[in-house]
């Protein structure tokens, strides 16, 4: 059986990495198997579903490198629901109902006060068609529940939980449809996943009481249930849930300079028991995912840690990736030599400003000029510069370490640390490195 998962936004806002992460797991977790990786867009909310934030979502998953081998839109799938629906009210597992929400909530007040636990009373199921006449007589709409079957214990085998099971006598039957018409998500989730195929449901632990309401909901409908597996929830570095993790959306990331490559190695890994790494290649990443890794605490999310991966991917990434993010000027050798002293692509600019100029250097004493002096007689231009004139200015000072090589890095960059200077020196080139000495000398 090819496994197939989905991804489900609704797109009501940009994708942060919560639901990043989601997205990544999914994903993986069909790429490992030779599988499909589906996009649904959830766009049942007509009010606060908007088609820039679908262009966005799906933007997103492109720079990630996620993409989905097919996508659906609920909004375009609603005949497939009305079908489901029908059956489901012909079987008698959908029910009418009138009540307010302020007396669903005085219901659950009551029965919290008795120390019970707030689940819906059933009083519906005792409406005559007499009842029913009257209501729709009055120009009141039903929502409707879904009837969970009580003799039927849900329980299933989590691939990251375990062992899961409810009573359904513990749960409220649940809402699926308004009274204006419009769905809820627990029954077009189960709909789509059936006629998408979906062999696979990996989302978060927030989903668990869902999960086993909708089992009932797939045997209704004559379907064997998906895999299902819940992962921890992030939270923020200090511990608790972090409202920041829900405004740091992949457009902010960018902004930052993030690689999408970072933040797929930060995030294929986190809540694992596997080490967080900056893994360039998606195949090793893919090839260790594995549902049995996965923790039953929050998953920690920390900015530093992602700008740490964020710096030691850079370090990693090809010329031929950043060709195009690159200022004018800039070859593969040049890419080599600053690479290393980047924590983002974009601050390539400003270290290649070493090897152009103009350079800004501190002023210097008069035994440093001296030394400039000399090293500017002692430059004789060769396949390794530096090497030759270090060793040269070492053999007739007598200095080394930082005596030897500080106040050359001053000279030629204007800055107490950087690129490796023997990488640097070719790309200068030998009359502006003997004119940057001179101009030292003053």
């Amino acid at each position: 059986m090819t496994v197939i998962t989905r991804f489900a936004p609704s797109p009501t806002g940009r994708l942060h990495v919560g639901n990043i992460r989601t997205a990544l797991h999914n994903w993986m977790l069909a790429k490992k198997q030779g599988g499909r990786f589906l996009l649904r867009i959830d766009d049942t909310d007509a009010e606060r579903s908007r088609e820039d934030y679908v262009d966005a979502i799906r933007a997103d998953l492109a720079w990630l490198g996620l993409d989905p081998d097919g996508e659906e839109r609920q909004s375009q799938r609603f005949a497939l629901y009305e079908a489901a629906f029908a059956r489901l009210v012909e079987q008698g597992r959908i029910y009418r109902c009138y009540e307010t929400a302020q007396e669903l909530d005085l219901k659950r007040k009551v029965l919290l006060g008795r120390g019970l636990p707030p689940i819906y009373d059933r009083a519906a199921l005792r409406l005559t068609e007499a009842d029913h006449a009257a209501k729709a007589a009055e120009g009141i709409a039903p929502h409707w529940r879904f009837q969970l079957d009580h003799g039927e214990q849900l329980a299933w085998e989590d691939g990251i939980r375990g062992p899961q099971h409810f009573d359904p006598a513990q749960l409220s039957d649940p809402v699926v449809r308004r009274a204006d018409g419009s769905w809820l998500y627990m029954l077009p989730s189960v709909i789509d996943d059936i006629d998408m195929g979906v062999t696979d449901v990996l989302r978060g632990e927030d989903h668990v009481s869902n999960t086993a309401v909708q089992l009932q909901m797939f045997t209704a409908l004559g379907a064997q249930p998906p895999r299902f597996a819940h992962e921890a929830l992030l939270v923020g570095s200090e511990g608790k849930l972090s409202k920041r993790l829900g405004a740091l959306g992949a457009d902010g990331l960018r902004e930052q300079g993030i690689e999408p490559e970072a933040l797929v190695a930060l995030l294929a890994r986190l809540g694992t028991s596997q080490p967080v790494e900056p893994v360039l290649d998606r195949a090793v990443l893919i090839a260790g995912f594995d549902l049995g890794t996965f923790g039953r605490a929050p998953a920690r999310f920390d900015d530093a840690e992602l700008q740490r991966v964020n710096a030691a991917i850079v370090h990693q990434l090809p010329f031929a990736q950043v060709q195009g993010r690159l200022p004018a000027g800039i070859d593969a050798a040049g890419w080599d030599a600053i690479r290393p002293n980047l924590a983002h692509v974009g601050e390539a600019a400003d270290w290649w400003r070493v090897v152009t100029g103009p350079v800004e250097r501190p002023a210097f004493d008069d035994e440093t000029r001296a030394y400039l002096a000399q090293a500017a007689r002692s430059l004789n231009w060769s396949d390794q510069p530096w090497r030759d004139l270090t060793e040269a200015l070492k053999t007739a000072t007598g200095r080394k370490g930082k005596a030897l090589f500080l106040p050359l890095r001053l000279a030629l960059t204007g800055r107490e640390h950087g690129p490796d200077m023997a990488a640097l020196l070719p790309l200068i080139g030998e009359a502006e490195v003997r004119a940057r000495l001179e101009q030292a000398v003053g």
